[in-house]
């Protein structure tokens, strides 16, 4: 049990502890929040002429004084609930079970009421804000999105690539390897749309999958290039370097 003495000590710091409080809400006007918009707190009459820039540096302020203004409000809260268990004649005994809290636990928290094992504070809170589902990643929520079938469905990534391919804020500069050209600074910039191998672009057969046929143009060039670098053929028939036809964009 706690002596008179022992009593009388923390009732002094928290009495300090409330003065205190009390004065930063004077001094400051709860945080500015006794004004009716944060214009009024800046000195400003409208958002009419300010930067979208320097408004959301004043929103975010403007929310920083809301979390330190609540803060502050269960902080004094606490106190006058531990001034009011010391006017009752409970203050050092847990609220939940009746057990003397330690003496040290006192000094270290002189604002608590609840021993170690009953403490709300040690409930962690899984609660999350609403906006982190806006910047969660895109992918992974909607349907085809973890099918194993990845190349043969339009799923949610190739539709953010789709939007991508028309440019983003991203520069070459801000890449560790740079691209040549700004349309592939997107993700994967260099995958194949609508067909998975190169010769696609250039190959056809007839309805039976026969009569292999080549349609010379630019990438067919540059495919057979790349075949010519690393000195292989391919199973529908390579011309010499020679016998082939410059292709020619209209």
């Amino acid at each position: 049990m706690l002596t008179e003495s022992q009593i009388s000590t923390f009732r002094s710091i928290l009495q300090q502890e409330k003065a205190e409080i009390e004065e930063r809400f004077r001094s400051n006007d709860h945080f500015d929040l006794n004004k009716g918009h944060y214009h009024e707190s800046v000195g400003e009459l409208s958002s009419y002429d300010n930067h979208p820039a320097d408004e959301g540096t004043e929103l975010f302020e403007r929310g920083k004084d809301v979390a330190l203004n609540e803060h502050e409000q269960n902080h004094l809260k606490n106190v006058e609930k531990a001034l009011h268990a010391i006017e009752e004649g409970t203050y050092g005994t847990c609220e939940v079970c009746g057990k003397e809290i330690p003496f040290a636990r006192l000094e270290a928290l002189p604002t608590t009421t609840y021993c170690k094992e009953h403490s709300p504070d040690q409930v962690t809170s899984h609660e999350r804000p609403l906006e982190e589902g806006v910047l969660m990643p895109p992918y992974g929520k909607f349907n085809f999105d973890d099918s194993a079938d990845e190349g043969l469905t339009f799923d949610s990534e190739d539709s953010w690539q789709e939007v991508a391919s028309w440019g983003t804020s991203e520069t070459p500069q801000d890449f560790v390897d740079p691209p040549e050209h700004y349309n592939d600074t997107n993700i994967e910039s260099d995958e194949n749309i609508g067909y998975v191998e190169d010769y696609e672009n250039f190959v056809g057969v007839d309805m039976y999958g026969k009569n292999v046929t080549v349609y010379p143009n630019r990438q067919h060039n540059l495919y057979e290039e790349e075949l010519d670098e690393e000195g292989t053929m391919t199973i529908f028939g390579d011309l010499p370097p020679s016998e082939r036809e410059p292709y020619v964009e209209d």
